[in-house]
């Protein structure tokens, strides 16, 4: 088997790329701060933000492809952090690239729909970003920067991704259940529209870029769906009282990162090279029943 280098693997998407890649690679998976054990995968402990600690990986392992998904991810996190996130979601983020570059392997790293300000939806690859939060200009930054680095670098703008929890990690949709579950209502977003995939799906999306293309691609889902109506459509499947589910808008929640309205993304060029997301109601239901 050839050796895959999945950095982020006590992260939630990271955790579920490993399942599904190592029936087919060798698995070296990075983690930081939560530590955990994934069968059939080894892990290693480090800091990929101090660059001779990843050189010596590199050197060590000598892997023949790389996916980075470690990354500080939460927005109001990194509105609150700027200096301290920058160096893990960019300059490491470059770094990795350049390493990529210097092995002449390839190179997957995971972006996000909040590159765009969600005035124009649905986005495709050519459309130009705009983010309106840090977070967003990080990925930007790390975008730009891994392919000024190494142009072979497969950058996958990922949506909004729900599954079920990990060892170290879970999704917004297990808060969203035990408030449900708990009797009580959950306020959600009327104006917020996002195009959701499970995490599995999301997984098979980023090993089929692996292989297939280089370049910005999209991997968002075949619906776009406001949180609200997301929320809906998860009672119904819990058979829960749709009562709960209460709507409200951005501007009713403060926080500190601002949040684009609709940042749905346009995945007909994944589609053609064979990434197949199911109805969000699909996913659900294999995930919950």
């Amino acid at each position: 088997m050839q050796k895959l280098l999945i950095t982020g693997v006590s992260g939630f998407l990271g955790w579920h790329i490993c399942q599904i890649a190592k029936t087919k690679w060798e698995i070296y998976g990075t983690y930081f701060s939560h530590h955990l054990q994934i069968p059939d995968v080894k892990m290693l402990k480090v800091n990929l933000t101090d660059f001779r600690e990843l050189k010596r990986i590199f050197d060590e392992i000598s892997p023949d492809a790389v996916i980075h998904t470690a990354a500080q991810s939460q927005p109001n996190f990194c509105q609150l952090h700027p200096q301290e996130t920058q160096a893990i979601n960019v300059t490491a983020s470059c770094n990795i690239a350049g390493l990529c570059a210097d092995y002449s392997i390839p190179c997957v790293f995971t972006s996000t729909d909040l590159v765009f300000d969600g005035l124009h939806p649905p986005y495709q690859e050519t459309d130009p970003v705009c983010p309106v939060n840090i977070y967003g200009e990080q990925k930007v930054m790390a975008e730009i920067g891994m392919l000024q680095r190494y142009p072979q670098t497969t950058v996958c703008r990922m949506p909004l991704m729900f599954g079920k929890e990990t060892p170290t990690a879970n999704s917004f949709i297990q808060p969203f259940i035990q408030t449900l579950k708990s009797g009580k209502n959950l306020n959600l977003f009327i104006d917020e529209f996002r195009t959701p995939v499970s995490a599995t799906t999301a997984a098979k999306g980023i090993l089929l870029a692996l292989e297939k293309t280089t370049g910005l691609i999209h991997l968002g889902g075949k619906e776009k769906i406001s949180r609200y109506d997301f929320g809906r459509l998860l009672v119904k499947i819990l058979q829960l009282d749709s009562a709960q589910i209460q709507a409200c808008k951005q501007c009713d929640v403060k926080m500190a990162a601002p949040r684009s309205a609709d940042v749905s993304l346009d995945s007909y060029r994944a589609f053609a090279l064979g990434y197949e997301p199911l109805f969000i109601k699909t996913e659900l239901t294999n995930l919950l029943i």
